[in-house]
């Protein structure tokens, strides 16, 4: 009966509708899953009453447990509730294509400067900027996670643990020991209840194949883009919560450890892409781009799609597996609990990364009044992310 109930609710819904509020919503997602939840509130909620806003919560809460894009990954399951498997490919379409064919078209943005006889100079401001930015999401991210002196301590943990170990591995090992330590400690009792689920392991297995294979791959062919799909997967698979999580991840392996691009380089895509609408993730088809230069444009688009479909691929496979079972699954306390120290060492890199980045950027004074003045303004949320980016460039080239 309730199976019933539900598709023909799905039925009322024409797609090309829907889709369209999808686009709606990826044009106004400014600024990181916290602001992306207010719009999918307001136009999927309020406005077109595709869920309740409590469904939108769980959704959210469920997002926030598994690895990948969080914001993506929850307006994938809005598509999965109305349409399943295929509106939900095709909401991932929608709310991410035109960001990452932008994104791709600025990884070429050194090289034309170059060509223009124009100097790089005038994008100086937009890596301390866009530490205003990692800033801003630390401190946000910070007061929601610390909640006792565990997680304070836990997010002090990642933030010290990966200051000093700058290796791609920590990363994923201190986010696991975080929620491990959230579960020893927790005095809640029957953690792992049990639930009766039947999941669609099609997807995790794919989830899985691709995992060992990339890195099977990687590891006997020495071919740049394979190199690239197995790190930009592994950061889909590794990363829970967004885009600024994944920052220090991406910037210890392609800027310390690979040296695929320089600090400025990595810190100018990362500051355009908070000027563009959109998922935070589309940051990987600039970073896939400006790892395979050297070659061909063609070899650089290339190393620019891989980079985008590989970091999106294992959230869509995980929500594809989840969804089905997510009524049964959300019963499970170990699983909530494990997440708040998950979180927690999350906070903790997303905070030591601003440091890092600003390190590497250099403490001059007009960096720092850059820095400084994107802080305010985004906490007094009087002037739009996008305007915040365009003025910053401008002072750039003006100065």
């Amino acid at each position: 009966m309730k199976t019933e109930k539900k598709l023909e609710n799905q039925n009322k819904v024409r797609w090309s509708t829907f889709l369209k509020d999808v686009f709606i919503c990826s044009l106004g997602a400014y600024g990181g899953p916290e602001a992306h939840y207010g719009v999918f509130t307001d136009q999927m909620v309020i406005k077109k009453k595709y869920l309740t806003e409590e469904e939108l919560v769980e959704l959210i809460a469920l997002t926030g447990i598994l690895p990948g894009p969080s914001s993506t990954q929850t307006i994938v399951a809005i598509g999965y509730k109305m349409g399943g498997p295929l509106l939900a490919f095709l909401t991932m379409l929608v709310w991410a294509l035109p960001v990452l064919a932008v994104m791709t078209l600025l990884s070429f943005l050194s090289q034309f400067l170059g060509s223009m006889n124009i100097a790089q100079d005038g994008l100086r401001y937009i890596g301390p900027m866009a530490v205003g930015f990692i800033i801003v999401a630390a401190y946000r991210i910070g007061r929601k996670v610390v909640k006792d002196k565990i997680t304070l301590g836990l997010l002090l943990f990642g933030a010290i643990t990966t200051y000093f170990i700058r290796e791609a591995w920590i990363f994923p090992l201190v986010l696991i020991m975080g929620g491990v330590v959230s579960i020893v400690t927790s005095k809640e009792k029957n953690l792992w209840n049990r639930v009766k689920l039947n999941p669609p392991w099609v997807y995790l297995s794919t989830f899985g194949i691709f995992a060992i294979g990339s890195i099977f791959l990687a590891f006997i062919w020495d071919n740049r883009i394979f190199h690239l799909f197995e790190s930009f997967y592994r950061y889909g698979y590794l990363v829970i919560g967004g885009g600024q999580v994944v920052v220090p991840l991406m910037y210890s392996e392609l800027v310390e450890v690979n040296q695929y691009m320089t600090n400025q380089e990595f810190l100018t895509g990362f500051g355009l892409v908070q000027g563009l609408p959109g998922p935070m993730f589309s940051f990987s088809a600039y970073a896939g781009g400006m790892a395979a230069r050297g070659g061909s444009a063609f070899t650089q688009v290339l190393g620019a799609i891989v980079g985008g479909i590989a970091i999106f691929l294992p959230g869509l496979l995980l929500i594809y597996f989840i969804y089905p079972i997510w009524e049964n699954l959300k019963k499970i306390k170990g699983i909530k609990v494990s997440l708040k120290g998950i979180t927690a060492v999350a906070g903790g890199l997303i905070t030591i990364a601003a440091v890092i980045l600003m390190q590497n950027s250099g403490f001059v004074i007009d960096n720092m009044i850059v820095m400084l003045l994107t802080v305010v303004l985004l906490f007094t949320k009087k002037i739009p992310a996008p305007l915040i980016v365009v003025s910053v460039i401008a002072t750039g080239f003006v100065i």
